[in-house]
């Protein structure tokens, strides 16, 4: 694990699955951060966000340009891990009692037909569709109680950035049991209604944001000026650290 862009990353993959799989088994509730482009830029210009983030047990990297900017910056191998392929990993596992919170009613309902097919304990699921509110204005305390019956292993949280990791931050005091996990559109593409994923020879080159704004732009533009306008200082001032922290060791 470490630390880059201000977000405490974890690169490696089976770290990321027994990291989560400890916290479950030790009964401790944590949260986990998938950290996109959109979080990148949040963390930089919002400081009581950054408090979120950094309060997370750790992000997985799902950018496919931080690796490059990882590679440019320190010479060092990391790849993307998107918030929908660990969705799939756990689920796959068939290993873990689940709650998926966020969503309407149509994709909560065809998520759950989905992994019908893929996990015979999909009726033991937690399916909860959520009000449309602040961060501020959710009901934790009601929401936890429902939770916590169901006793999940991982609760999926969809409800976009920068929404989702502050109700992780507000929901987690109220839990007894479980690790929250904020996947963003990995709902929709999951079940393949809504929205889906870009090509694969897109995410290959680094062109899915050029998908998303496609088909969605008036959000994705807005989003996109954003990490423009803060990419420089986020690149220089991890460049700087690298040198301060060259410095450094060279004095000793």
């Amino acid at each position: 694990m470490g630390t880059f862009f201000n977000i405490r990353y974890e690169l490696d993959k089976p770290t990321v699955l027994q990291r989560i799989d400890d916290q479950i088994n030790n009964d401790e509730v944590g949260y986990v951060c998938v950290a996109d482009g959109v979080i990148l830029n949040l963390v930089d210009r919002l400081p009581g966000y950054k408090e979120v983030v950094d309060e997370a047990m750790f992000s997985i990297c799902d950018s496919s340009y931080v690796p490059l900017y990882l590679r440019w910056i320190y010479g060092m191998d990391a790849d993307q891990y998107c918030g929908i392929d660990l969705f799939r990993d756990i689920i796959g596992k068939k290993k873990y009692k689940m709650a998926f919170l966020g969503g309407s009613e149509y994709i909560l309902d065809a998520i759950k037909q989905k992994l019908s097919t893929e996990d015979e304990r999909a009726d033991e699921m937690l399916y909860m569709e959520l009000p449309f509110c602040r961060a501020d204005e959710f009901d934790y305390e009601s929401i936890a109680r429902i939770v916590n019956r169901h006793k999940p292993d991982i609760i999926w949280v969809s409800l976009g950035a920068p929404k989702q990791e502050i109700f992780m931050n507000m929901l987690k005091p109220y839990l007894h049991h479980g690790v929250l996990i904020a996947i963003g559109a990995a709902f929709k593409f999951y079940c393949g209604k809504g929205e889906r994923r870009a090509p694969q020879w897109m995410i290959n080159n680094h062109l899915e944001f050029f998908y998303r704004i496609i088909h969605s732009p008036r959000k994705q533009l807005n989003r996109c000026a954003w990490i423009i306008r803060t990419l420089p200082g986020l690149l220089y001032g991890e460049w700087k650290r690298k040198k301060e922290a060259q410095r450094d060791v060279a004095t000793v």
